[in-house]
């Protein structure tokens, strides 16, 4: 996918998915900016100064040219930089690295809840430029159009898909036009692409005004984790030449052109976006710049989609229900809970901050320190996998990992006025993720310590005392490899016979998107009739196992539609000598009593499963 051909049509694609956040962040970015340097001399060539070489090495040389070299085979995004990272880090620092890519995870979901709702509302108050009285519409009509957009999620985005590269197109085309305008009658303004300004308005603005105006500025480089994210969709080439051939130019000369208005009217400050249109052209501005934003919007929470499903695949998360809305597209999911989640937090925030300039004091945070843990990622992926000298990595990492802890740092100040509901999102998220993975790991060691072995299961098969078979062939799910399954334990407990053929079936999530058909099923025969198979799925396939048993099991003579299925549940309880404390036992019970169960995720019909459970102390 990364190497493929980059033709104009999978530039388009990539153009309306990759690009719509960060293309829409001249909406607020450079007004933000303004508004946080507060009065004196004018900062406009400062500003613009700061956002193009944060936008140049920030996106440009750490996103489009570092790290979208860490593919895997393909794919790009936290989940799948963290699955590199993971084996390839020293074994002591294991701990660390997860902790990490979970904790850049969850700050995502602060990002997904944040931006359709600040991109949206910019969008909308374009409306106030128009004629003030408009301005008592603005939060009806943002909740109206997010409303909108999270109940057409389940249909998927391939319906509305085709639209958005021409939107896209036209957008970025009138980002790039608007500000040649304006940067070509004031041609001072060029002068803001030397770093000496950018260096100046740092050395000398006063105070803490630096930190503030950097928090601001950090807005333009919103979305630049989603060009990494969609590398699997679209391929590195068509996103590089997309960024450096239209979207780089376009928004440079945006912010060009905002800063030349606010020069000749410093009174355009308040919205220097729409004071680059004249008056008649404002209202198909403010229509456009809506259906961008909710192209941006789409972006950001398809990414969500795909990164929940990632996690859990990859055991992360608990199971929740994943519906493929596209027979050709595997990456196209639609996540019901997850949707209405999005769904109440965005209708919250606008409802709860009313404008974007109140939201952009939450936004920031969240990404600044996603973008962060993406540097650290990295780093260990080049030392352990790419086998780069650590003088190398230090060199090249050492920068922009001081660059991140700066944005960071010069966001930190927004935490009290609404930095903390990201952080709160990000903190949750990941104390769950942390609590799953722990409950897991106390469950499966507590369910196996009265387990059989397996191999000498099934040498007493052969035995006196084997229990009698029954024809037929008899299919159990379960992730216990050295050991008889506990429903097949509890079967034989309390039915007292065993099928003639009995399948014990593993699946197992790779560290890899996607598995080639002919590493997909592998087979031992263990001896009467017993089977040990595994399944094999990528972090972003949809894990159907009788599809796939149709598929290979036919060459080791096993037909699932005549099988049945059974699964053992295990229903945690509490214990005399627990390994959870009583809040975490508590937490933990409800996650897996509200997980999906393991027939229905693995797409198993109802009528051929047999479900045994089992009480298990934690």
């Amino acid at each position: 996918m990364t190497e493929h051909r980059a033709g104009l049509g999978i530039m388009l694609a990539a153009l309306g998915v990759v690009f719509g956040d960060i293309g829409t962040s001249p909406l607020y970015a450079f007004k933000e900016s303004l508004q946080s340097a507060g009065h004196g001399a004018d900062p406009a060539l400062g500003i613009a100064s700061l956002i193009f070489w944060a936008v140049l090495l920030v996106v440009g040389i750490k996103y489009v040219l570092l790290v979208m070299s860490a593919d895997n085979h393909g794919e790009g995004g936290t989940i799948s930089l963290l699955s590199l990272a993971l084996p390839s880090a020293p074994e002591r620092w294991r701990g660390t690295v997860l902790l990490v890519g979970l904790a850049g995870a969850s700050l995502f979901f602060g990002d997904a809840m944040i931006t359709p709702a600040i991109s949206v509302l910019s969008a909308v108050e374009g409306l106030q430029v128009v004629t003030p009285a408009l301005a008592r519409y603005v939060v009806p009509i943002a909740c109206v159009v997010l409303a909108l957009l999270f109940l057409v999620q389940r249909r998927g985005s391939a319906a509305i898909g085709r639209f958005f590269g021409p939107v896209m197109l036209a957008w970025f085309t009138v980002l790039f036009l608007a500000g040649l305008v304006h940067a070509l009658r004031h041609p001072q303004v060029f002068a803001a692409l030397s770093p000496s300004y950018a260096w100046e308005y740092l050395i000398h603005a006063p105070g803490a005004g630096a930190f503030l105006v950097l928090g601001s500025a950090f807005l333009a480089l919103t979305g630049g984790e989603a060009l990494y994210a969609d590398m699997g969709h679209f391929g590195r080439r068509a996103i590089r030449l997309d960024w450096f051939l239209l979207v780089l130019p376009a928004l440079v000369l945006n912010y060009l052109g905002q800063a030349a208005v606010v020069i000749t009217d410093p009174s355009a400050a308040a919205s220097p976006f729409f004071g680059l249109f004249p008056s008649w052209l404002l209202i198909p501005v403010v229509l456009l710049a809506t259906a961008s934003t909710v192209i941006a919007s789409q972006a950001v929470i398809s990414g969500a989609f795909t990164l929940v499903q990632q996690a859990i695949q990859m055991g992360h998360v608990p199971r929740l229900e994943v519906r493929q809305t596209s027979k050709d597209a595997a990456g196209q999911v639609y996540l019901p809970q997850v949707n209405w989640i999005l769904a109440a937090a965005v209708l919250g925030l606008v409802l709860g901050f009313g404008s974007s300039t109140s939201l952009a004091n939450a936004y920031g945070i969240a990404v600044a320190g996603d973008m962060l843990a993406t540097t650290l990622l990295l780093s260990f992926v080049a030392l352990g996998q790419w086998r780069r000298p650590p003088a190398v990595v230090l060199a090249v990492g050492l920068p922009f990992l001081l660059l991140d802890l700066v944005f960071v740092t010069s966001n930190l100040h927004k935490v009290p006025d609404g930095g903390w509901f990201p952080l709160l999102v990000g903190a949750a998220c990941l104390s769950m993720s942390l609590l799953w993975r722990k409950g897991k790991a106390v469950l499966a060691s507590r369910r196996d310590e009265d387990a059989q072995d397996l191999d000498a299961f099934v040498g007493r098969l052969s035995g006196p005392n084997a229990p009698p078979r029954t024809p037929g062939v008899a299919i159990y799910l379960s992730g216990q490899k050295t050991t008889v399954p506990t429903a097949l334990a509890l079967n034989l407990r309390h039915n007292g016979v065993l099928h003639e053929r009995v399948w014990l079936l593993r699946v197992e999530a790779e560290r890899q998107p996607r598995v080639p058909e002919a590493e997909r099923l592998s087979v031992e025969r263990l001896g009467c009739g017993v089977v040990r198979a595994t399944l094999r799925f990528g972090f972003a396939e949809d894990p159907n196992v009788p599809a796939a048993l149709r598929v290979h099991g036919a060459a080791f003579g096993l037909d699932p539609q005549a099988a049945s299925f059974f699964v053992g549940r295990d229903v945690p309880v509490a214990s005399m000598r627990p390994d959870l404390s009583s809040w975490q036992e508590g937490v933990f019970s409800f996650l897996a009593r509200n997980a999906m169960r393991s027939s229905d995720y693995f797409r198993v019909p109802p009528n051929r499963v047999v479900e045994l459970g089992s009480r298990v102390e934690v």
